[in-house]
């Protein structure tokens, strides 16, 4: 899958058009909707297109991490909407690669694992206690399995995902592949988006 993922569409990167760039912190900037300013970006920084924000429902939403990239990239139906700096997990507490859903959301969430710490935003990717959500992004992979996003970022993403959207994880570089953005959602290999959350969205586990 993540072979598909790789060839069909997600280097569309090189071809976004209006994406403004932003960032958290001392971070914020304006910048070209190129490949070149995705590759420029720093820690913390985002790429966000309002337009796309604006159309698709939320059931079209899904996510694809690059953990060599350490980036995200959000697509709405067929449209590559948004791309963000992350932080996945160091070694030995990688992020797990697959295919996965979103189990469930919580915008104040702790740790239950590692101190009590907060999680802002937290969105369960599994039930042993991988999320994404808001947190530190040293230029690499420093968590202890999840993903991190900016906090301005995972506030956005939070407001359009809903439970059962389709997350990609994946070990492969997505940054400088195929030219064109993908036609549709087959394109990319990816899952179909489920139409009703998981039955389990309710139960707790412990998050990292």
């Amino acid at each position: 899958m993540t072979s598909t993922l790789l060839r069909r569409g997600i280097g569309a990167v090189a071809v976004v058009t209006a994406l403004v760039g932003v960032s958290n912190a001392a971070h914020a900037r304006d910048a070209e909707p190129t490949s070149e300013a995705v590759a420029m970006m720093s820690p913390g920084d985002f790429l966000w297109n309002d337009d796309a924000a604006s159309q698709p429902k939320a059931s079209d939403v899904r996510i694809v991490v690059s953990i060599p990239d350490q980036k995200m990239y959000v697509y709405r139906g067929a449209r590559l909407m948004a791309v963000s700096a992350v932080s996945t997990g160091k070694p030995g507490h990688d992020t797990p690669t697959g295919d996965f859903k979103i189990l469930q959301k919580q915008v104040k969430h702790r740790s239950n694992l590692y101190n009590d710490a907060s999680m802002p935003y937290m969105q369960r990717i599994t039930w042993d206690g991988v999320a994404i959500h808001a947190g530190r992004d040293p230029g690499y992979a420093a968590s202890h399995g999840c993903v991190r996003v900016p906090i301005a970022f995972a506030k956005r993403l939070y407001a359009i995902t809903r439970l059962g959207a389709a997350v990609t994880v994946t070990d492969e570089s997505l940054a400088a592949d195929a030219p064109s953005p993908p036609l549709d959602a087959e394109d990319l290999g990816l899952p179909p988006a489920p139409q009703d959350p998981a039955p389990e969205a309710t139960e707790i586990a412990a998050v990292r």
